[in-house]
This record gives C-alpha cells, structure tokens and sequence, in this order.
C-alpha cells in the first residue's frame, strides 16, 4: 500500500480476500457444527459482535496514542471490517474466499459505487501489484506524505468519513470515548450493509 497508496483500499481488499476469507469459511464451519442451532441471521450476529467490540478496542487505543494511534488506526479499522464483512459473508452461505467477495468489500464500504468500477480498480490495482514485483526502488516521495495519503484512503474504506472523528481522537481526555464511538459507528452502519447484501443475495 505503500507503494501505490492511490489503490491503497483495492490492495487491502484483495489481501483481505485471500489471508481471511479461509479464515472466515472455517470459522462459520465450526460455529454450524458447534452452534446447530442458530439460523444465518444468529452466525451473523456472532461475527458482528465480536468484531463491533474489536473495532472499540482499537479506537480506544488509537484514542489514548494520539495522531500516531488514529492514523495507524484506519488501516487497522478496515482490515478489522473487512474481516467481519467476510465472516457476515459465510454465515449467509457466500463463499468468503470467492474472488467476487474482493468488490463486495469496496461497494460495501463504500469506496466504489458500484461493482463494475469497484472490479475494474481491482484489475488495475492486481496489475500494478504484479508490475511492482519488476519495476522495484525508492519512488523518491517523502514517507510522511505516502503514509498520510494511505491513512486518507483507508479512512474512506473504514467508513471515517468525517476528519472530525480522526481528530475526536485526539481530544485531550476524550480521545478514548470519542475513538470508541468513532469506530464502533462506522462499524455498525457497515454490518447492516453486510446483513442486507448477503441476507438477499
């Protein structure tokens, strides 16, 4: 992402897809097999809460370390939604490691409007992903600027959308309850997506 900070999303969507989308199929294998009981919509649940509580936690984190922990805390914040997007995905019975699933994660978070653009950022970026492999070096752009660029883009991925609930993390004795609600915010609005998109597909 570093690299090609301008597909930064597209680059965690399809590295998303294939380090947890497996992850997310066995998961759901063991919660039927454990829990015979629930319905799609009781699986779901299951995953919504326990990853709604682990995106609390990293805004309480990121809330307490200031710029540096709200920065790095979209990127965690994405990969953390991405991963309940997934797991929301399989208690529907979606394949999560299905390649599809790569342009599901950018509609849903709302970095493409639509599957057709969100499919064709994802070919270019999988295309300069391969090219980078060849074409290697310093791209001689000062750190500071690729990560803030990076940090922009996630936040859009991770539903931030206001710079107010970055910077609410930095209130001085506030930035944990703020970057609570922050997170915990975004995360929720992306669950109800999830629910309805899978529940209907």
């Amino acid at each position: 992402m570093k690299a090609d900070p301008q597909y930064a999303p597209e680059h965690l969507a399809l590295e998303a897809v294939r380090r947890l989308g497996p992850e997310a199929a066995a998961w759901h294998t063991r919660i039927r097999e454990e829990r015979p009981e629930l319905d799609p919509d009781g699986v779901a649940n299951l995953a919504v809460k326990h990853f709604t509580t682990l995106a609390r936690v990293s805004g309480a984190v990121s809330g307490a370390a200031g710029l540096p922990g709200a920065v790095l805390d979209v990127g965690v914040l994405a990969w953390t939604q991405a991963r309940m997007v997934l797991h929301v995905a399989a208690a529907y019975g979606t394949d999560p490691a299905a390649q599809e699933r790569a342009t599901d994660l950018l509609v849903l978070q709302r970095v493409h409007r639509v599957a057709e653009t969100a499919r064709t950022a994802l070919g270019v970026a999988a295309g300069r992903e391969r090219a980078s492999r060849i074409f290697t070096g310093d791209s001689g752009r000062p750190l500071a600027g690729v990560l803030m660029k990076v940090g922009l883009k996630l936040a859009q991925m991770a539903g931030v959308r206001a710079a107010k609930r970055v910077f609410a993390k930095m209130v001085p004795g506030a930035g944990i309850i703020l970057g609570t609600w922050a997170n915990s915010a975004a995360t929720k609005d992306l669950a109800q997506r999830a629910r309805e998109h899978y529940r209907n597909a």
